[in-house]
């Protein structure tokens, strides 16, 4: 190993991460291949969530291995570790790294890319941890997707009527991209599953949708934020505006405006919050909890530290006195401005400034019904829909997932989607301890 190399430590593996460290690799693979120039990528997970994906693959349009990328696949030249930096010490530049196995250690760099993304921000409610799934994650989708469908398995093996409505009631928190996304797709999987079952209807499920606010998507505007209303509500949808959840001990769920009942399942999607680790570290924080950073993507007032997406605040140039939304748009962008003024940190440049006007946003459904609102354009319904889909399919990384994505999606137009339940894969041992448990009564 060359010990004057330069070292590049990436905490997150997730849209910044894994961008930053894709487009080092290839600017810097001569110093990479001479090792005057090391990076490192630390993450929980060995692969990147394309996270817009989610709620595709929760309603089975997609694969879920198809909506991830392999971290050790796309990064060849990039070492990868497993595990999470519990303390950062910038001042010394080091790191203390907690595998996931085994104990932790100290790692020295020279360069820090601080891009750990964000957790669900949740609140202290009565029972939220009973029912309540989040939705950032594709353990959480896939879960998700396997417990409304084991809903209606058992909504039509029981003659219980209260075990019955209880199973086919789903509760959304949260009316932004996540909830609404997540709840259209469930909602249409759900709803085209009845088809296979003797005794569960469409109009038997109900799914409500719970917002604290006066307002759904608001990212797309107010305009198409009220056609996606009208087209939920036409749809059967519960849709609760300025309602708060309350509680849901024991899929009680009571909510502010009164309303009280029995589900088995409630999703949570209202808001994000920086990850833990910036509460590990020297580097300055803004009035929002986030890592202070600069218009050049450094943090503020610390040259080789480096920042962007969900973790950080970063003020927007083009609406002075604003800051750049936490969306996956910023984040890609972002990456691509941070690695190149990395190369010039380490050629001794002058930095660049991170500077992108957001051009409005695309939200899917269902299947072939979206809402858009790009660069002032709004569309609705079948070419929202398409947009949508074309849209992240250009942002998925690598042609490897584009190709399996598209595949996916033109055997859909032949082939109707699964809708089977496989529980069992979050419980992979319940039968064999079960078994083993069997023997020891004999």
């Amino acid at each position: 190993m060359n010990h004057d190399s330069k070292h590049i430590l990436i905490i997150g593996g997730g849209y910044v991460g894994l961008y930053t460290a894709l487009r080092l690799q290839r600017k810097l693979r001569g110093s990479l291949r001479n090792g005057s120039v090391r990076i490192t990528l630390v993450d929980p997970q060995s692969y990147m969530t394309y996270q817009p994906f989610l709620p595709e693959a929760a309603a089975g349009n997609l694969s879920p291995r198809h909506v991830v990328a392999p971290l050790r696949r796309v990064l060849p030249k990039v070492r990868i570790l497993n595990g999470r930096i519990t303390k950062l010490n910038h001042a010394g530049r080091t790191a203390t790294f907690e595998p996931n196995e085994g104990s932790a250690r100290e790692i020295g760099y020279d360069i820090v890319v601080m891009a750990a993304g964000s957790i669900s921000r949740t609140l202290p409610i009565p029972g939220l941890t009973d029912i309540g799934i989040g939705f950032k994650t594709i353990g959480e989708a896939i879960g998700l997707r396997n417990r409304v469908l084991r809903q209606l398995d058992v909504a039509e093996s029981t003659d219980d009527e209260e075990v019955r409505r209880r199973a086919l009631t789903f509760v959304v928190v949260g009316a932004g991209f996540a909830g609404v996304e997540a709840l259209a797709e469930l909602e249409d999987m759900a709803k085209d599953s009845t088809r296979y079952y003797r005794n569960i209807a469409p109009e038997d499920l109900r799914w409500v949708l719970v917002e604290a606010t006066e307002r759904v998507l608001p990212e797309v505007g107010p305009e198409m934020g009220r056609w996606t209303l009208g087209e939920l509500r036409g749809r059967g949808i519960d849709v609760r505006l300025g309602t708060r959840l309350e509680s849901c001990v024991n899929g009680h769920v009571v909510l502010s405006d009164g309303d009280a009942f029995e589900a088995e399942t409630l999703v949570w999607t209202a808001g994000v919050k920086p990850s833990p680790v910036i509460n590990a570290t020297d580097l300055p924080l803004d009035e929002r909890g986030r890592i202070k950073a600069t218009t050049r993507l450094t943090v503020a007032g610390h040259p080789d530290a480096f920042t962007a997406g969900d973790i950080a605040g970063v003020p927007d140039v083009t609406n002075p006195g604003q800051y750049c939304a936490p969306n996956a748009q910023h984040a890609v962008r972002q990456a691509k401005v941070l690695a190149d003024n990395i190369v010039r940190r380490l050629r001794g440049e002058e930095l660049l400034e991170y500077r992108h006007k957001y051009v409005g946003s695309v939200a899917g459904l269902g299947l072939h019904e979206g809402v858009a609102n790009v660069y002032g354009i709004k569309l609705r319904g079948l070419p929202a829909w398409f947009m949508h889909r074309t849209y992240h399919l250009s942002r998925v990384p690598t042609l490897n997932r584009k190709v399996r994505v598209v595949v996916e999606w033109t055997l859909a137009l032949f082939f109707k989607r699964e809708t089977i339940s496989l529980g069992e894969i979050h419980r992979p041992r319940d039968e064999f301890r079960a078994a083993v448990a069997a023997d020891r009564r004999r």
